[in-house]
């Protein structure tokens, strides 16, 4: 496991060489720097509903990953590792961050898309108890890729068993089993 990366919040500095990772590891559906900043303006103060995290090794950003929050459910909006940090247990360092964050915003459910065919990132996903609930169909463009939608729930008190369909499903989402 990789300890020497330290993790601390991203900040407006950060967008560039986030946008360089992000860009490397995915060239066909990079984020822009205008949604980086959109989600780090509401990241900040007490109405804040996102966190943003990134792992740096000395002087270069090595990962990164931002939760969005509403209500009582969260949603994994991107987790990105260096390809040459893959394997070192840095993904889970950044998914149990935004995990925490999930907690901290008193959040029941924490949700996800993954690329149907980015295994790597699923098995990390189901270790750490996310479910698959179905999929969207063309949600990565341009390359028109599904995706696999996954779920955590963190309150099984709620009636539902966790990973099972909610009563009106996820919009957009088709729901399997």
């Amino acid at each position: 496991m990789t300890e020497t990366s330290v993790l601390r919040e991203m900040r407006w500095w950060d967008i560039d060489p986030v946008l360089e990772l992000e860009k490397d590891l995915f060239p066909e559906d990079a984020w822009s720097r205008g949604m980086f900043w959109s989600e780090l303006a509401h990241a900040r103060g007490p109405e804040a509903t996102r966190r943003y995290v990134v792992a740096v090794e000395g002087e270069r950003l090595v990962g990164y990953g931002g939760l969005a929050a509403a209500g009582d459910l969260a949603d994994v909006q991107t987790i990105a590792v260096a390809r040459d940090q893959w394997g070192t247990g840095l993904g889970a360092r950044l998914l149990t961050e935004l995990l925490r964050a999930a907690t901290e915003f008193d959040c029941a459910e924490i949700m996800l898309e993954c690329r149907v065919d980015n295994v790597r990132a699923q098995k990390l996903y189901e270790r750490f108890g996310f479910v698959p609930i179905g999929f969207r169909r063309g949600y990565y463009q341009p390359g028109n890729v599904d995706a696999l939608v996954m779920r955590l729930s963190t309150a099984p008190e709620n009636g539902a068993a966790a990973g099972a369909p909610s009563a009106n499903g996820v919009q957009g989402t088709e729901i399997n089993g």
